[in-house]
């Protein structure tokens, strides 16, 4: 495949590696990884090599050369790579999605978009296609000549984008995208929750933000994301915690009350429950491992 040959010299020897093209990400293991809690945010996965697992809740999604994920919003997982080797190592390409050009191109045909994939979650898998295979082999391709990926790269993340809202499996990301619905006011919940994770949650005052009934609220956000809004706060707050001691090298006590928790005994107690390890020994295991939170 023309695109492993542009993507194993691009990566090297790391796991991953970020490109000069804006919201692509390159990954590459040469053997399974044990499971790994991360934030996925909006974005597109394309697998070359190898397979991968993400849990989101109970839900499973496998994903390997003949199938991508979709992800339509940020999403706390567990993620693990199950089939890699030296000789075919796993090796998947990233996208960011901007909603912002997602919802722009759907302004002139929302009106179209129903409520029929409401009870789906906020990721999914589809069939990976040639089409899309050849945008993304022009996507890479820029990473050669620099000079053009300033105009050329926005041109085809919205073929991609296009590609995607055009397959069945596109409607999660349309019925997020677009306004006036269940999928879109939850969605504005998961970003309320996303950028004001650290502050005290109030489910009455979230209903609000989201123009939803509590119970209305509590049931789509547990269809979306697998999980209740304190739950998904939690994760999120565990998360970053965890980001912070591996990678600012800040102690246990500081990065739970950086995220929001007022008791340090919580928070390990939380921590541990989540991570199988307290704080100190979970990072401790990770930093020995040269282990990072990639995705």
């Amino acid at each position: 495949m023309q695109l492993v040959d542009r993507v194993i010299p691009l990566v090297g020897a790391e796991p991953s590696f970020s490109t000069s093209i804006p919201g692509v990400t390159l990954y590459r293991y040469v053997a399974p990884t044990v499971p790994d809690s991360v934030t996925y945010e909006p974005s597109v996965a394309v697998v070359l090599q190898g397979k991968k697992r993400v849990m989101l809740g109970a839900i499973r999604f496998d994903y390997d050369a003949s199938h991508f994920l979709i992800t339509s919003i940020d999403l706390p997982v567990t993620s693990q790579v199950v089939e890699a080797s030296p000789k075919a190592p796993y090796l998947c390409i990233r996208l960011k999605l901007d909603m912002g050009v997602v919802r722009e191109m759907l302004a002139g045909v929302s009106a179209t978009v129903t409520e029929t994939n409401n009870g789906a979650p906020g990721m999914t898998t589809a069939e990976t296609t040639a089409e899309m295979l050849d945008a993304f082999l022009r996507l890479i391709d820029l990473q050669s000549v620099p000079g053009e990926i300033p105009f050329m790269s926005a041109l085809i993340e919205r073929e991609i984008i296009f590609r995607i809202l055009q397959s069945a499996e596109g409607q999660r990301l349309r019925a997020i995208a677009t306004l006036g619905d269940n999928s879109q006011q939850t969605a504005k919940a998961v970003e309320w929750i996303r950028d004001h994770f650290t502050e005290p949650l109030r489910i009455e005052e979230l209903a609000q933000i989201a123009c939803m009934g509590v119970s209305t609220l509590h049931h789509h956000f547990r269809l979306m994301t697998s999980m209740t809004p304190l739950q998904y706060q939690k994760k999120l707050r565990l998360h970053e915690a965890r980001r912070r001691m591996l990678t600012d090298g800040m102690d246990a006590a500081s990065a739970g009350f950086v995220v929001g928790y007022e008791s340090a005994s919580q928070f390990n107690r939380e921590y541990s429950r989540a991570f199988g390890k307290p704080p100190l020994r979970d990072v401790r295991s990770l930093l020995a491992a040269g282990d990072g939170l990639a995705t």
